[in-house]
Parts: structure tokens; sequence; C-alpha cells
């Protein structure tokens, strides 16, 4: 019963802190889940540290974009154009959609992970790699804990604007992101894209965008009513074609120390993360501060993420072995809007 309530807490928290304002329908199905305990059962099959809410609806979501046939489908704009409107049938065929394909969920939910590859965070990672080249002036070397299929890491080949009417980063990207600055403080921002040293990705499951499961798989996780981030889902795998980075399988935590021996020593280490630290255990997490504090007893090295302790942006480094915190702000899930306070 415990587990049933810390569940249906869950699908309350996803509907109000994640969906309102921003998917009409995975709000209204995560108030309805969050009191049936039938659906709430069949969610004890994730794995523990997984977002239980994503994973349910990522599977549902790839059931159905793989073409299953039921009337779910006609409220999926993803699906089907222009898509039902929510009626006093959407939870009811919701339902029976899971308990007609429970085992298929099931198999899903055990075997994928919550590894959305939202391009758009780049839209605040761009100024702070910005900033940080400002301040150091040598080359960056990136690694991304929590790659997925490397589409952050190609930060450095997309453009971006913010509302000033400049377009900042790659000219003639293929991608293009959008995003508002909130609050009193504008980030200064490079006109062109900062120097890349090297680039590596590292995940216990990387996303391969050549087998079609895994690009499925990776485009369920996008929210029905998202068409724009789809749309630059499927162009930044384009550009990922075209610009392949390395990304190696395996823990993150445990490969970083190996990694960054192989860093060229004229350029300055940026390890970061986005929304992947929420689905890292506690101790695992000390351990990665610690690997990061010893790096910085050698060399500069910046550290990027959020969902680690709080939802906030945060930029912490070791400069000549001294650290420095920063908490930059509050961000959007989807990269819409971001804070800055440096």
């Amino acid at each position: 019963m415990m587990q049933d309530s810390h569940l249906s807490r869950s699908f309350m928290n996803f509907a109000n802190m994640e969906c309102k304002g921003s998917s009409e329908l995975y709000e209204f199905l995560s108030l309805k889940i969050a009191e049936d305990v039938d659906l709430l059962d069949l969610c004890l099959a994730v794995p523990k540290g997984q977002p239980v809410p994503n994973l349910l609806f990522g599977a549902v979501h790839y059931l159905l974009l793989k073409g299953y046939e039921h009337p779910l489908k006609d409220y999926y704009s993803s699906v089907t154009n222009p898509p039902r409107k929510i009626d006093n049938k959407t939870f009811s065929n919701f339902k029976d959609f899971c308990e007609r394909y429970r085992e298929e969920i099931i198999s899903i939910v055990e075997s994928r992970l919550v590894q959305t590859n939202e391009v758009r965070r780049c839209g605040y990672l761009y100024p702070v790699f910005s900033w940080i080249y400002n301040k150091v002036d040598k080359p960056l070397s990136l690694i991304e804990i929590g790659t997925s299929a490397g589409l952050q890491l190609l930060w450095d080949h997309y453009s971006y604007s913010y509302g000033t009417g400049e377009t900042f980063g790659k000219k003639g990207a293929r991608v293009h992101i959008t995003s508002e600055v909130k609050g009193d403080h504008f980030p200064i921002i490079l006109s062109e894209s900062p120097p890349i040293a090297s680039k590596i990705g590292l995940d216990l499951n990387i996303s391969n965008l050549s087998v079609p499961e895994d690009y499925l798989w990776l485009k369920s996780l996008i929210w029905p009513e998202h068409q724009e981030r789809l749309e630059l889902f499927d162009r930044a795998a384009e550009s990922l074609k075209e610009n392949p980075v390395k990304l190696v399988e395996g823990d993150g935590v445990l490969l970083l120390s190996e990694v960054v021996d192989t860093l060229p020593t004229d350029s300055t280490i940026c390890i970061f993360h986005t929304h992947v630290a929420n689905q890292i255990p506690t101790e695992t997490k000390h351990d990665l501060l610690d690997k990061i504090a010893k790096i910085g007893s050698k060399r500069d090295v910046f550290h990027i993420y959020n969902n680690m302790w709080d939802r906030q942006l945060h930029l912490d480094y070791y400069e000549n072995g001294v650290e420095y915190k920063n908490t930059i702000g509050d961000t959007d899930g989807h990269g819409r809007w971001f804070e800055w306070n440096l």
C-alpha cells in the first residue's frame, strides 16, 4: 500500500510540476492514474530509480507509434491529426490499452530507460559554455554523463536565438534553437561556437539512432503534443549522422577518471549532465563529486548539472585547485526558458 501511495504521488507531482501548461493529455491521464490501483500495480514493473510516469507514458506511446490499433491513438496528436479532444472515454481507453497490452508494456519498462535527448536544453548550455570559454580562453574538452544518443554533445553545431533579434552559434545550422532568458540578467553569449578539443558521451545504455527501435524509443519519450520538440529531434539526428561523436557504454561515474586521462592537456575539461542525476543513487552522486574534486586538484575542471540535489542549473568548477560554486537558476525541463544569475 505504501508503494502505491508513493507511485500515486509521483503521478500527482508529474501532472502538477511537469505537465501543467505543457501537455494537457499527460496532465489529465496522470491525475487519473494516481487514483487507479490497477495501473499503479502495473507501474511496479518499473525498475528502481527510473521516473515512473515518463517510462509508462513512453511505453504506451512507443506501441502507438509502432502502429498498435486502439481507439486510444485518436487522442495522440503524434499519431492522429487532428487528435480527438479529451472526453469521458479518454482514461477508460488508456486503461483498456494498458490492460490489453500489459505484457508488452511490462517488457518495455523493464528493458528501456528514460533517456530523453532534449535538444532544446542546449539553449541554456550554449551560454554556459560561452561563459566558460570567455573565462579560460582555451578549447573545451566535453564529457557528457547520461548522453543517450549524444545529441546534446552537438550543441556547437546548432544555432540559437534568445529574443534579441541576434543569432548565435553555428551559421546556417540544420538545428536552430529558440529559448527565453528570464530574470534581470542576460548572459554574454559568443556569436560563434567556442573551439572544442574533444567530446565524448558516456551512458549505461547508448541509444544508437541507426537502430530503428532506439530511434523510435527516443521519439516515444517526446510528449505527443510537442511537435516542435519532435522536429528538433529529427533534425538533430540528421546532424549527428554528419557529425558523429564518440559514445562509450558503461557507468559514467566509474569511467570518468579513465576518460579524463585521455583528454588534451591544453584544453579545459567540461563535465555536464542535464536531467540525469535524479536517476543516480545518492552514494554515486557523492562519488562523482569526489572524482571531480580529485580531477580539480590537478587541472581546471567545470561541472554543469541540474537535478542533482535540486531542480536548478549549477556551474561548479575548480580553477588552480580552488573550488567555486554557482547556481545559474531555474530552467524549463524542455529548455523553453531559463534564468541566468551568473
